[in-house]
């Protein structure tokens, strides 16, 4: 196992990539603890669950609401939760999300931790602080910031993935090597198949360097005032991507991710090979990378766009692999950029 620290306003974070969901209640601390979780995970591991009293919510991006935030803030006050329980998210993303919202408000704060269980949540969701809830359709554009006390990275709970959700994850750690990590770019190229395979090497690996450099850059700029910002490479387009068709969020980034490199090209920042192997390294983990037929709902979803200041848009463009800039785009210039591409 090892251990990393982020140090944010809001509090500190331990990240235990490689820790195991049997050794939760250590990090608990004999305090009272709520558990939130959903259908599908409890019956896979609700077993191995310590004994606390357990919130279930149904699946799916949909869920993400203010009416589901409403239902556990009133199953908490049921539970007769106060200021000194700690409410433990166990689950994907859409369950940390929910969870780290609930905690961040519920009496005005209190201590959280999650269990991640997919590839995405441990190199994403769960590491940052990030704490949002769909609105209007709208994704995360309801939220806080605040960092959850521990977050445990079990390995083993990968197994139980499906391919396609194994790939969705694998388009966020793509993400992290672009804008920060060239060798681990390079590592990714030569052992992808060993990668989707879960070779525990490979992707114990994989998971600590993302969470590094996510956690580097999160301590740095906590709130995305700055740098914190290039960790949105490929989401500019992939969440209108994701709103207008209802993809997966792995999928819609790495088709944000293609279009954002031939921006990048376009605009004299990235070489051309460059953004071929972006394009390559995608496909072969059988990601999509391109979108065809949808292009005015797209541009007009990022009208609504959380980066949106004014008339332009804050874009994370690679400069090379392993570098990215943030450079603002009017809609537009967007347009044009774009033109071809989705």
């Amino acid at each position: 196992m090892k251990t990393l620290n982020i140090q944010g306003k809001t509090g500190k974070s331990a990240i235990m990539v490689g820790e195991r969901l049997q050794q939760l209640e250590h990090y608990i601390l004999a305090r009272p603890a709520v558990i939130i979780t959903d259908h599908h995970l409890l019956n896979l591991y609700g077993k191995d669950f310590p004994r606390y009293p357990v919130i279930t919510i149904d699946c799916g991006e949909t869920i993400k609401t203010l009416d589901t935030v409403n239902s556990i803030y009133q199953q908490l006050v049921d539970m007769d939760a106060d200021r000194s329980t700690v409410i433990v998210g166990i689950g994907g993303g859409i369950v940390c999300d929910i969870t780290g919202f609930v905690a961040s408000t519920y009496m005005r704060g209190v201590s959280f931790g999650f269990v991640a269980s997919t590839l995405l949540a441990q190199v994403d969701a769960s590491v940052g602080g990030k704490n949002g809830i769909n609105f209007g359709g709208f994704k995360n554009m309801v939220g806080v910031f605040s960092q959850p006390e521990f977050v445990i990275c079990d390995m083993y709970l990968l197994k139980s993935l499906s391919m396609r959700d194994l790939r969705c994850g694998f388009a966020e750690i793509v993400k992290h090597a672009v804008i920060a990590d060239a060798d681990m770019f390079d590592y990714l190229e030569k052992q992808w198949p060993r990668a989707l395979a879960l070779d525990n090497n490979v992707i114990e690996k994989l998971v600590h360097d993302s969470v590094v450099i996510k956690a580097g850059v999160v301590n740095r700029d906590e709130t995305e005032n700055g740098e914190r910002r290039i960790l949105n490479f490929g989401h500019t387009i992939g969440h209108a991507i994701e709103k207008i068709t209802g993809v997966p969020h792995g999928e819609a980034v790495s088709i944000g991710m293609v279009a954002s490199a031939a921006i990048a090209m376009r605009c004299g920042l990235l070489f051309e090979k460059d953004a071929a192997r972006i394009e390559a390294l995608l496909s072969q983990m059988n990601l999509p990378t391109r979108l065809s037929g949808q292009r005015e709902a797209i541009l007009s979803a990022l009208l609504k766009d959380k980066k949106r200041e004014g008339s332009e848009i804050l874009f994370v463009l690679p400069e090379g692999i392993g570098k990215a800039v943030v450079r603002p785009l009017t809609l537009l210039q967007i347009g044009q950029l774009t033109e071809g591409l989705i």
